[in-house]
């Protein structure tokens, strides 16, 4: 019935999607194993991608080729950049989007692979022979081989979904959950553990009166996150802002004894940044109300998301505290929130090419890892379904440093840290957040996938040397023309900047603080002139470039530095517990890690800096 595939991936949510996708685009025979057709790239939760941090590893992922942001802006409803008020590297884009307009896109574009198959079942179990995985058992007993199987289970694992006092089993509402893997899994030797997370009520907004909150627009001129040709958005969907209140806090506190997060039935813990209304008004009791974000849904529906409102507490006390928020007097509910315990492996247990260390040819992407938003489980299928071709085809793994992406950040975090709550991505987890902008993710990223010979790529690569070419070009009129101190003088004097006094270089002026380029193209035309040429992406990158160019130049020296210790590669066959120098917790952590490499070693938590010093001693550096 089925020939043998290169590689399986089990679950279709944004990891198990981009899985598929990277390894069919790397020339892989794919089967995508899902238990229902008609949820592929469901958003479970929020009807948004990217945020900070998170912008930036959607944009990531599509200039390493995945989809997900050609899918943000075919289904987005609302664009908006974050932060723009600070720094640029902390600039973040977000999308509202349609939900089953962004399910419906990821359906099309997985349909219209030609090495894309499907199959509609649970999986309960996988063929391991010699420590090697070679395919998937199905629910009727069907064994499909394969020589590489990606899992990408999200919450399904054993989950069980709570609200109030009443539990049962479920992955999401409305679906059943998956048993069987981690059982097998436990039985080859790996930990498992709990996590939780949950989501809000979803509201019939033609029971909200909008005109009791505040709007909030989507910018003037809307993004995108794809470096291809995807449309503009050329009309939005606002959403709106409201606050909970002291007696919506005294209402949801009646129920806090049928909770099931306080009194001890969930064991998981739950997204520290990202908690439950009932989580934040405990932890946060000196707060007299807390910020609420009223989300659409899509164009053509009138269900609404009420951001902020994640709730685990009885569907009474949650409806009852929902109508005293301003907006929601006459509220009406669609279905109450709910939180959703599930299984997860610690990713220590994984190489950073998201291959398990126990079992060859399995690869491991998502919440499965003790991650939580689309956005981290999206690039780590990327980067799981890209190595999973790798692997099979016995070539060196693609890896990415913490200095080239995000998505390096998070996996080299995930396996040399560990984590034991959901791990969520912020600007702040990057050491090199400079040189990782949203603006500049196709330069730093784009070459990589085109030297591994990714579908698709050539023409992505044809931009990237344009755009290239035209900052260069911007940076050299910059340092090349000269300004006329009658123009630029009114402006320098409306930020009380010291005025010209003869001719001088653009880049000099632009180089001032509280000046940007927009400025210089409002005061000079013939400079606004010359910019008009180039797209506004391309004149950023510019600007950022020459405004920053110390504060880059220093991350570049300490990406340098970093970089000769990944140089100085470990033996896979190191014996750590031999090094009695070592401080014992050294031994424990780098003998159940086993890094690559130095580098890898210096980031382990618990391995301090004499400890590398030790080690490079005994490697001869």
């Amino acid at each position: 019935m089925f020939s043998k595939y290169n590689v399986i991936v089990v679950g279709a949510g944004h990891a198990g999607c981009e899985a598929a996708v990277a390894a069919a685009n790397m020339g892989s025979s794919v089967l995508l194993v899902t238990m229902n057709m008609n949820t592929i790239a469901q958003m479970s939760c929020n009807p948004a991608m990217g945020g900070v941090a998170k912008g930036q590893i959607v944009r990531e992922v599509d200039a390493l080729g995945g989809y997900s942001g050609i899918v943000t802006d075919y289904s987005m409803v609302q664009f908006r950049m974050l932060n723009m008020s600070k720094g640029p590297a902390m600039w973040s884009p977000r999308a509202q989007n349609d939900r089953m307009m962004f399910a419906a896109k990821w359906r099309e574009m997985l349909e219209n692979h030609p090495n894309i198959d499907f199959w509609q079942e649970t999986v309960p179990g996988l063929i391991v022979k010699n420590g090697v995985c070679k395919g998937i058992i199905t629910s009727l007993g069907l064994e499909i081989e394969s020589d590489a199987v990606v899992l990408t289970n999200g919450t399904f694992l054993n989950g069980i979904i709570h609200i109030g006092e009443k539990q049962f089993g479920g992955g999401r509402a409305g679906e059943k959950s998956a048993t069987g893997i981690t059982e097998q899994l436990i039985s080859l030797g790996f930990e498992s553990g709990r996590m939780k997370t949950g989501t809000p009520p979803r509201i019939d907004g033609r029971s909200l009166d909008y005109s009791k909150m505040e709007i909030q627009l989507g910018d003037e001129k809307p993004g995108r996150f794809s470096y291809t040709d995807t449309p503009h958005l050329t009309r939005q969907l606002p959403c709106y802002i409201t606050y909970t209140s002291e007696d919506v806090h005294d209402t949801l506190r009646e129920g806090f004894d049928r909770s099931p997060m306080f009194n001890g039935r969930i064991q998981g813990l739950g997204p520290r940044y990202c908690p439950s209304i009932e989580d934040k008004i405990n932890r946060f009791a000196d707060k007299e109300r807390h910020q609420l974000f009223v989300e659409p849904e899509g164009w053509n529906t009138c269900e609404i998301y009420v951001n902020g409102f994640s709730s685990s507490l009885p569907e009474d006390v949650q409806y009852k505290a929902l109508r005293m928020v301003p907006g929601f007097e006459n509220m009406k509910m669609f279905r109450p929130g709910y939180a959703i315990e599930y299984d997860y492996f610690p990713p220590t247990q994984l190489n950073m090419n998201l291959e398990t260390k126990l079992v060859k040819n399995l690869f491991f992407a998502g919440q499965i890892n003790g991650t939580t938003g689309y956005e981290e489980a999206a690039c780590q299928g990327l980067i799981a379904g890209l190595n999973a071709h790798m692997a099979v085809r016995d070539l060196e793994p693609f890896i990415l440093r913490r200095s080239e992406a995000y998505i390096g950040v998070l996996i080299d975090d995930l396996v040399n840290k560990g984590t034991n709550e959901p791990y969520r991505m912020f600007t702040s987890r990057a050491e090199y957040r400079i040189l990782l902008r949203q603006d500049n993710a196709d330069i730093r990223l784009t070459p990589k996938a085109y030297a591994l010979g990714m579908k698709g790529m050539e023409e992505r690569m044809e931009r990237v040397d344009a755009k290239v070419n035209n900052v260069a070009r911007i940076e050299r009129h910059f340092d090349e023309a000269s300004l006329d101190p009658a123009l630029v003088n009114p402006l320098l004097e409306t930020i009380d900047s010291s005025p010209l006094r003869q001719k001088v270089k653009a880049r000099s002026v632009l180089t001032r603080p509280n000046i940007g380029i927009s400025d210089l193209r409002e005061a000079v035309p013939e400079l606004n002139q010359y910019l008009s040429q180039f797209d506004d992406e391309t004149v950023t990158i510019a600007e950022v470039g020459m405004k920053y160019e110390g504060y880059i130049r220093k991350e570049q020296e300490m990406v340098e530095k970093m970089d000769r210790l990944e140089e100085v590669r470990l033996s896979d066959s190191f014996d750590y517990r031999s090094l009695k120098s070592l401080s014992i917790e050294a031994r424990e952590k780098l003998e159940k890690i086993r890094p690559r490499t130095i580098g890898q070693a210096s980031r382990i938590s618990g391995v301090s800096p004499s400890d590398i010093s030790v080690l490079l001693v005994h490697v001869g550096r």
